[in-house]
């Protein structure tokens, strides 16, 4: 009778504070069972019954424990994405759509966006095109904030002149990217809220240098000039220069770095003239056909600013009719496809490439950043002022490595 009653004592226990205490399932049997079992043995089983008990507890709270981190890391996770905005607005302003090397940029940049897009982020862009002009961007700009875009991305049309843009911008606290022509640093550093993405003009200009050295000593016999550019024989280099604007950052690195690293080399070189062709084609071609009338076969050496003027002079000989062998040696810079197909054709001697898909990445990446979260990228990282890209020298022996799908 003693023991029916203890039983029946342990299984209304089971009602009370024991019940409470274990989990569910085949672990309260358990220890129900084991309770049972101490009881008949004894005090000696009643310490190993206390084990069991705790034992259970334990494990019944690092399961809660377990549950209670994972939902605190559910919650981070949630917090951390109702960071970024559903919905992002992008202004973009180019100085000129119709730039070659632009175009490839801005195609590269809707890659971005495509992908972003892809990934269930509504990211909407704003593109519009000042056509050289600076009033028509400034106006641009205020249409642009008018319509609450998070982020600007301004193509300067007049790198000296961001003051009105900047002043707008910071009216209305909302970030401003300028890329691929550089503004003056002073400018940069009115506000904390301006960023550059683009690349070192000056490198670029060394760059097309080397080039030229490189070429002139694959070429030279006995220490001296290859014939076929000193045609003249008098041991150094008659040149023409296309540059891309007057006063243009870009235009005079590039201009004054190319020239300086061959002279550096040991190479005398004579200047015949020079043309601001504007970064144009059709411009650089019109300029060339009125050099050739006044220099004909006394130009050994074209230097140009970019692909599409390298282009232009050769569309001028080309008209002009001046077999391949007899014309100079002639360089660009961009790496744009145009100018890859010149130096697969033998047109164009070599080019440097502006990285344009790295560039758009990083300006896309940034302007994102900055529309949805802030300052920082995704790792709580300071996002950098400014952004440069190195460039990369290009030859007929590895052109087709800087190819891009359209």
């Amino acid at each position: 009778m003693e023991e029916e009653r203890s039983e029946k004592g342990a299984r209304n226990g089971k009602d009370g504070k024991n019940r409470k205490s274990v989990r569910d399932g085949e672990s309260g049997k358990s220890v129900k069972s084991g309770i049972r079992e101490c009881r008949r043995r004894g005090k000696a089983s009643l310490l190993f019954c206390l084990s069991l008990f705790l034992l259970f507890n334990l494990c019944a709270c690092g399961n809660a424990g377990e549950k209670k981190a994972k939902k605190k890391t559910a919650k981070k996770k949630k917090e951390k994405k109702k960071k970024v905005k559903k919905r992002t607005v992008i202004g973009v302003t180019l100085y000129d759509s119709y730039d070659t090397f632009l175009t490839g940029y801005m195609r590269a940049f809707d890659k971005e966006v495509a992908e972003k897009r892809a990934e269930g982020y509504e990211v909407n862009v704003l593109q519009y095109n000042a056509a050289g002009s600076q009033a028509m961007q400034n106006e641009q700009v205020e249409e642009m904030l008018q319509n609450s875009c998070d982020v600007l991305c301004v193509n300067l049309v007049d790198r000296t002149a961001p003051s009105e843009i900047i002043d707008m911008a910071k009216k209305k606290d909302v970030p401003v990217i300028f890329f691929n022509r550089e503004l003056v640093e002073e400018d940069l550093n009115q506000w904390n809220k301006l960023y550059y993405v683009g690349a070192d003009a000056k490198q670029s200009g060394i760059l097309q240098g080397e080039l030229v050295l490189e070429d002139v000593k694959d070429a030279e016999k006995e220490g001296q000039l290859p014939p076929e550019l000193d045609r003249n024989g008098d041991g150094k280099l008659q040149y023409l220069i296309f540059e891309g604007e007057a006063g243009h950052q870009d235009s005079i690195m590039r201009t004054d770095y190319v020239v300086s690293t061959i002279q550096d080399a040991g190479i005398p070189m004579e200047r015949l003239d020079y043309s601001i062709a504007n970064w144009s084609r059709a411009e650089a071609q019109s300029k060339m056909m009125q050099l050739y009338s006044e220099f004909q076969g006394k130009i050994e050496l074209i230097l140009s600013n970019n692909d599409d003027m390298a282009l232009g002079v050769i569309d001028a000989y080309d008209k002009i009719g001046v077999q391949k062998d007899l014309r100079p040696w002639i360089y660009g810079i961009d790496g744009t496809k145009a100018g890859l197909a010149a130096i697969e054709k033998g047109s164009m001697r070599a080019t440097v490439y502006n990285d344009e898909v790295g560039q758009s990445k990083a300006l896309f990446r940034i302007a994102f950043q900055l529309a949805s979260e802030g300052a920082e990228d995704g790792e709580g990282t300071e996002i950098e002022k400014i952004t440069r890209l190195p460039y990369r020298k290009v030859t007929r022996k590895n052109y087709a490595e800087f190819r891009t799908e359209e």
